[in-house]
């Protein structure tokens, strides 16, 4: 008999009491435990089963869960007497800052304080008798959700204390989603006040903690030493491009199938494979994501599920504001391709506004990205190079994901924009040059930093108003773009999936005072180039016929836009 789909159950003693489905993961216990890490960071994308695997963990060690053998038996880890002894024996703090989402400092660290007071006021018998001197009940005592920076730092440290000594056995420390806070800090500016703060609560919880047994830490990415693990030098770093418990978060293709024989849903596979298959965890390529497979058993049928589960805003945000290089590679994934760079598995949040590679590295450890291929430059042998990550879209959800990613960016203007999709449909040049200076005047900004980059703003408009395109003709035409351009010239070639559509090519040029002495002087250089370049040859070449294909000269100053139609082989020109 099948077993009943949970939706969104992270609870492993309910899961198990209840009988829900749950795919034996078990064996990540026996894994972690043999071996022997001090503090174990396990980073892997958001809903792939991470709370639901502490909680597991908590379950199996804490003398809180004694004698609870029925949560166990019939898993792989109940196989091992040795593990049978082992269960129920160790005090354990479980916490997690999955919820701590603040917009400004004050209040992210107060939501912090309160899940490390609530881990005191569970343990209030602490107090009674003589266990704690009177000084050390007072400081219990101070664990509140007004507790000074001091007495949070120390809180989990001396918490171990106190139950090693009443349990006679050091303590395991479990922190789900460890940088939940981090990303919320650089997101809403106070990164330096938050990194600071958790610091100093990492440094005495996990380094200078003699009553530590062990500790693990999940979360989406493994956050740079120097911004909060500087003091850390026993931290086992566990990566998606690390070997190390590669099957215990996520489902393989073994699993999954299993699952939909289990459901009724063998016809399903090839399906389900084509919209969610292409995680990969250090030598494991066919590990799918728990909460879309879960949630495709539910509802009998594929669908967008664990890309629109959360906010994608920081991933937005940073391919929203990026430059030029960025958007262009956007395009390439976007379109299907691959792009190759090197990656540095340490988020180091600081430098995503201006590095490549940091936010190529993080949205690969967000489970965006997947590795395709790994090439190893001949000087790596000499330590002198990085190896090179050849980063592909990871499945069709993810893809499916950033469309409407892109959508959204023109949703605060979307009557204007879908007006000059019509219009550039069909051939209005009036109506096109109305409707994209309305397009500029409302989302001009929305693709700016907010920092002192004016020269490079237009790029980073019409790159993104490329992507729109991209999205919104998409089944209708195949768009290519100009991998030669530099600044203020950017070309994009429309070629059309059914012939009775003309085909359109489409430059931009930044209008150069310098240079030109109006917006018509630089759409006229814009067809010019379209020209000169004969960026019509590549079509002619695909049987598109001269007479078919549209050209436009886009020019902009600032927020202002002027559009131009260039002449057609055997026809007149058209000016705005």
């Amino acid at each position: 008999m099948a077993r009943v789909i949970s939706i969104g159950r992270q609870d492993f003693e309910k899961l198990r009491e209840r009988n829900n489905f749950y795919v034996d993961k078990t064996h990540f216990i026996k894994e972690w435990w043999e071996a022997d890490d001090e503090v174990t960071l396990i980073a892997r994308p958001r809903r792939f089963g991470k709370t639901l695997n502490m909680s597991m963990m908590e379950k199996f060690f804490s003398t809180d869960y004694a004698g609870r053998s029925d949560l166990f038996e019939g898993l792989s880890i109940w196989k091992d007497e040795k593990y049978r002894q082992l269960q129920g024996t160790y005090p354990v703090i479980f916490l997690s800052f999955a919820g701590v989402k603040a917009g400004n400092h004050k209040n992210a660290r107060r939501e912090i304080c309160e899940i490390i007071a609530d881990q005191y006021a569970k343990r209030e018998f602490l107090l009674e008798g003589d266990l704690l001197a009177q000084q050390e009940k007072e400081s219990f005592r101070r664990k509140t959700i007004d507790m000074d920076d001091v007495d949070a730092s120390l809180a989990l440290r001396q918490l171990a204390d106190y139950l090693s000594r009443y349990h006679e056995k050091k303590v395991i420390i479990l922190l789900d989603e460890y940088d939940t806070p981090m990303q919320e800090a650089y997101v809403g500016g106070y990164w330096d006040d938050m990194a600071a703060f958790i610091r100093g609560v990492f440094n005495y919880t996990f380094k200078t903690n003699p009553y530590l047994e062990r500790a693990i830490m999940t979360g989406i990415t493994r956050v740079s030493r120097e911004s909060i693990f500087s003091d850390l030098n026993n931290l086992k770093v566990v990566t998606t491009t690390s070997k190390k418990y590669a099957d215990c978060f996520g489902f393989t293709e073994e699993e999954v199938f299993a699952a939909l024989d289990e459901q009724g849903l063998s016809d399903k596979k090839e399906e389900v494979k084509a919209w969610y298959d292409g995680f990969t965890f250090g030598d494991k390529t066919d590990i799918y994501n728990p909460w879309s497979i879960i949630n495709c058993l539910d509802a009998r049928e594929v669908g967008a599920y664990w890309a629109n589960s959360s906010s994608n805003g920081l991933a937005g945000k940073l391919i929203r504001e990026g430059s030029e290089e960025i958007k262009r590679d956007f395009e390439t994934l976007l379109g299907g391709g691959t792009i190759v760079t090197d990656i540095d598995e340490q988020i180091v949040y600081g430098e995503l506004d201006g590095s490549e590679t940091a936010i190529w590295s993080l949205l690969l450890a967000s489970g965006y990205l997947k590795v395709e291929r790994k090439t190893i430059p001949l000087e790596e042998e000499d330590g002198l190079g990085r190896p090179e990550y050849e980063l592909a879209l990871t499945n069709r959800e993810v893809r499916r994901m950033f469309y409407s990613m892109v959508r959204d960016w023109f949703q605060r203007d979307r009557r204007n924009y879908n007006r000059f999709i019509k219009a550039l449909l069909s051939g209005d040049l009036e109506a096109m040059n109305e409707y994209m200076n309305n397009v500029a005047l409302s989302t001009f900004s929305y693709f700016d930093t907010g920092k002192e980059l004016s020269r490079s703003e237009p790029e980073r408009f019409y790159h993104g108003f490329v992507l729109g395109l991209m999205v919104e003709l998409t089944g209708r035409y195949a768009l290519t773009s100009n991998r030669e351009s530099g600044f203020g010239r950017y070309d994009v070639t429309l070629e059309p999936l059914n012939r009775e559509d003309d085909a359109m090519i489409l430059e931009f040029k930044v209008f150069q005072p310098r240079r030109e002495k109006s917006l018509e002087e630089t759409a006229q250089a814009a067809l010019a180039q379209i020209d000169e370049k004969q960026y019509a040859a590549a079509l002619q070449a695909k049987g598109v016929a001269a007479e078919r294909i549209q050209k436009y000269g886009f020019a902009f100053e600032g927020k202002n836009v002027l559009i131009m139609e260039g002449k057609k082989e055997g026809g007149c020109p058209e000016n705005a």
